[in-house]
């Protein structure tokens, strides 16, 4: 894989990323003329990039959202009939937007002792190609990006320890003091705006992530240490690395891989640009805890994280809630469901154009669909609304242009605590953690709902979550209100829906083996999950067990992308001699096996 210079990093953009401002060389961009703040930002980017593609298409994996289509990539993805195409944007994001610019950032920044960002190269390296073994296991990692283009791989453990190193390495970098000559950070940071220890929180929030994710491998899991990190991780809100994203009207420059607008949420790029995307009654059921078990008790965050449409109603225009769409117990995707529906701002109606009786009532299912500008967007409001003004979805939180993108929350080191207590049999102090995360998610929430100033008269999920409501819910049944009551399964009940859209609910769900309910003695940790309605002969030839029980039940990773599987076949056979199986989609990844 050849070393790559994206071109087009002199790009002039605006608002909270000043670091597109800056221009070296504009005609001839080059490893020399590039200086280390403006090679930082698009790192950043692409990595962002890579992992926003990952967690919309995990999520259709693990329950989270489905498609209107059953043949398209995503829709082959939610029901579990995977797509090598699926597999290519994050690893092309990452390997050329951001991997291939990291030596070179390395070498630049040492030769002048701005050490911040060869920290910042260690960091993101580390967080880049971890992101690539979750999802491949197997990957070229030491010798990816020289000169070869057919590079060797790393197995999953020596590239998960690379990444270990990396961080440690990270670290020392931090803590060196950059001469006065160094360039400054605060100039090409658009993480943490040069906040050097906001920086080594972050390494020791991914450290304590990870080290998660070993909880199968008992001669390698170690709680304690975990412990240790979290101590040094974000300690609140005010500390969560969050990247702010902006919905800006003249946003219209394609990126290099997809052609998506620059300044938009990454999250929004893949899950809401269309109006293909919708919401499951399994994720619905988490939030409304009507799940078998549930408290029946509604989640304050419900109207935020699903979108909801107006409905004329005896003639007032009522926002409701989308209906979810069941695709574990119903074969609505089977029946050309749930089809798209449109509104006419003439008749103030909405409709199917189908003459398939079944599917008139599809209008209920509610798209996570928001507009920029490439989209629509004559405004910053991205709310999508139809000429009359009549709203036709809310969008979700975390799925909007503007969204943030939650690089390493607060709430997610607070359930990482909780997990890992309870795993100790320290229950109280698990619980203490639990409530924390589910508070902690809530104001991070208002945190950003508080700096949107569009009028609540048009989408009013755009503004802050009550106090009053807040409290209600953690006095409800549906948190436990003592340390007997809490179970794992509450644990990540409340972490699924903190980290909604990451490829981290994914990471856990296949730490528990989904539903099989055969880790430890926690019981089955996410109730009533299956497979989809629609699975059939052809997914079962690329997920192929036949009881919860067996790991190959479950989807378990991502093939690799043709550019390998076509180009380097014989690097990656020596690696995996799986690796071009059909089966290779429910094969573990290294750390979701057993010791």
């Amino acid at each position: 894989m050849k070393k790559l210079f994206i071109a087009f990093m002199t790009l002039a953009l605006s608002s909270c990323t000043q670091w597109l401002n800056i221009n070296v060389n504009p005609d001839v961009p080059n490893n020399e003329s590039a200086t280390v703040d403006l090679r930082l930002p698009w790192i950043e980017y692409y990595y962002l990039y890579a992992w926003g593609v990952a967690s919309v298409r995990s999520s259709y994996i693990d329950g989270t959202i489905t498609s209107n289509s059953t043949t398209n990539t995503n829709g082959l993805l939610a029901g579990w009939n995977p797509s090598q195409g699926a597999t290519t944007t994050p690893y092309q994001n990452w390997f050329i937007g951001a991997a291939a610019n990291i030596p070179d950032l390395i070498q630049k920044a040492t030769s002048e002792q701005a050490w911040d960002y060869v920290g910042a190269a260690y960091t993101i390296r580390a967080m880049g190609f971890m992101l690539m073994t979750d999802l491949y296991s197997e990957m070229p990692d030491t010798t990816s990006v020289t000169s070869s283009i057919t590079p060797k791989y790393n197995n999953g453990q020596e590239i998960f320890n690379r990444c270990l190193s990396d961080l440690d390495q990270a670290l020392v970098y931090f803590n060196k003091t950059q001469p006065s000559t160094a360039t400054s950070f605060s100039s090409g940071d658009t993480w943490n705006h040069g906040d050097v220890q906001q920086w080594i929180r972050l390494v020791h929030g991914l450290k304590a992530r990870w080290l998660l994710q070993l909880s199968k491998k008992n001669n390698l899991f170690n709680p304690d240490q975990i412990l240790t990190e979290l101590a040094s991780a974000p300690l609140n809100i005010g500390q969560s690395i969050i990247v702010h994203h902006v919905n800006d009207p003249t946003d219209l420059a394609g990126n290099i891989t997809t052609g998506d607008s620059y300044k938009t949420s990454v999250l929004y790029d893949f899950a809401a640009w269309s109006d293909g995307a919708r919401i499951t009654k399994w994720y619905m059921d988490l939030l409304t805890n009507s799940f078998t078990g549930g408290s029946g008790v509604v989640d304050p965050r419900t109207n935020w994280l699903v979108p909801s449409a107006q409905f004329t109603i005896n003639g007032v225009k009522t926002l409701v809630r989308t209906a979810p769409v069941d695709v574990i117990n119903s074969n609505i995707r089977l029946m050309n469901g749930p089809m798209l529906s449109s509104y006419s701002s003439t008749t103030k109606m909405w409709s199917v154009k189908t003459t398939n009786s079944a599917r008139l009532g599809d209008t209920v299912f509610v798209s996570l669909k928001a507009l920029s500008a490439q989209t629509g967007a004559t405004t910053s409001e991205s709310t999508w609304q139809a000429t009359d003004g009549t709203v036709l979805s809310t969008g979700t939180f975390y799925t909007r242009p503007e969204s943030p993108s939650v690089v390493l929350g607060y709430p997610e080191m607070c359930f990482i605590k909780a997990e890992v207590l309870f795993r100790k049999g320290d229950k109280a102090d698990a619980l203490q953690a639990y409530q924390a995360g589910i508070r902690a998610d809530m104001e991070q929430m208002n945190a950003t709902l508080s700096t949107y100033t569009t009028s609540s008269s048009i989408n009013p999920y755009k503004s802050p979550i009550s106090e009053a409501n807040i409290n209600s819910f953690l006095a409800s049944p549906a948190v436990a209100q003592t340390a007997d009551q809490l179970t794992m399964a509450m644990i990540m009940q409340q972490k699924f829906i903190a980290m909604s859209f990451t490829l981290q609910n994914w990471n856990d769900m296949r730490r528990f083996n989904y539903s099989a309910g055969n880790i430890g003695s926690y019981g089955v940790v996410y109730p009533d999950y299956n497979r989809p309605y629609e699975f059939g002969a052809t997914a079962a030839t690329k997920i192929t067990g036949t009881s919860k029980s067996d790991p190959t039940y479950w989807f378990r990773r991502f093939m690799l992308p043709s550019a390998e599987t076509v180009y380097n076949s014989q690097n990656v056979l020596l690696a995996n001699p799986h690796a071009l199986d059909l089966s290779i989609w429910s094969m573990p990844v290294w750390w979701d096996t057993s010791d």
